[in-house]
């Protein structure tokens, strides 16, 4: 089955993630892609980072006890790779083969913001890093930005090394203001970019926090992913993706929105395209990739397809 409209049609890969035999991811928190092509799932499993081959073949796994509840994820120019986890309140950096090179925050230690687990409404106010962050990304100098989003209302800047350069963002509707800070991208300008989900938005912002722009052609935006080309890529939690040009036309859409039914056995029932997308990616030749937190949204384990590849047919 196709979807997608013009040059970003795409044909569904049925069954891609050719997981080991009784392996789930139960959640994907976040996807990125190296320059390879090789497809980094980080998932809240066993395994919290499992490395597959453009074609669905598992490659490798690792990260086995560093993370709680693993959320975003992202590949350096380097091959590092970069994961939140907003359980326990870090931001890690490993080498692609899973050696821990850095961490930013400290363990179980939240930032005091006013919030009580659960309720998003209790931030009180923007706070130090890190309470419950959510997605992190690199600028072409390397610096590193982190969206802290469930338990504070913030994106911040460090260095290459870690060292906190400054932070921006409180919690209401305005300008530079969020409403659970989802994830962040950086494009070819420096612009930072931030998934501003419950406000359903996407502000802009220079590397400095000065608000530029904000789209808000989105519901619930989770991730985003901007292409060579420019093209904007987004993941919405109302069951769909979205495809933009950088200046915001709409290219493409498609999702669903149904309501997803569960059996009394966990199982679903007439089963929708998506449940909860909370991660998107594109690799060298325009494929797509969807991952889900099927488990924490609807209750159901969708196995491999917790992860979805749609291939550009166009």
């Amino acid at each position: 089955m196709t979807y997608g409209t013009g040059k970003y049609t795409y044909e569904l890969v049925d069954g891609w993630a050719k997981c080991p035999e009784g392996w789930s991811f139960t959640d994907v928190g976040g996807v990125s892609i190296d320059s390879q092509d090789r497809v980094y799932i980080l998932s809240r499993s066993q395994r919290p980072i499992s490395v597959f081959d453009r074609e669905g073949n598992f490659l490798t796994s690792w990260g086995e006890g560093f993370s709680r509840r693993a959320h975003g994820t992202y590949i350096g120019p380097d091959g590092s790779v970069y994961g939140t986890d907003d359980g326990t309140h870090i931001v890690t950096k490993f080498s692609s083969d899973g050696e821990l090179l850095l961490t930013l925050g400290k363990k179980d230690q939240p930032s005091d913001t006013g919030y009580v687990l659960g309720d998003l409404a209790s931030i009180a106010r923007g706070g130090p890093p890190f309470n419950r962050p959510t997605g992190v990304a690199l600028s072409s100098s390397g610096d590193i930005f982190v969206a802290d989003g469930y338990g504070n209302a913030r994106v911040h800047k460090f260095s290459p090394d870690g060292t906190l350069l400054l932070s921006w963002g409180e919690p209401g509707d305005g300008p530079g203001q969020f409403r659970l800070v989802h994830n962040v991208w950086v494009d070819k300008q420096d612009r930072v970019w931030v998934c501003d989900r419950e406000n359903s938005r996407i502000q802009i912002f220079d590397t400095q926090g000065e608000f530029l722009d904000q789209w808000t052609d989105v519901i619930r935006p989770t991730d985003m992913f901007i292409d060579d080309e420019d093209t904007v890529y987004v993941s919405e939690l109302v069951r769909r993706v979205s495809i933009f040009t950088i200046d915001g036309k709409l290219l493409a859409r498609w999702g669903t929105g149904l309501v997803v039914e569960k059996s009394t056995d966990g199982q679903e029932k007439n089963p929708t395209l998506f449940v909860a997308p909370h991660t998107i990616a594109v690799d060298s030749r325009g494929d797509l990739y969807v991952g889900e937190v099927v488990m924490t949204m609807g209750g159901i384990d969708r196995g491999p397809k917790t992860i979805q590849k749609f291939a550009r047919t166009s």
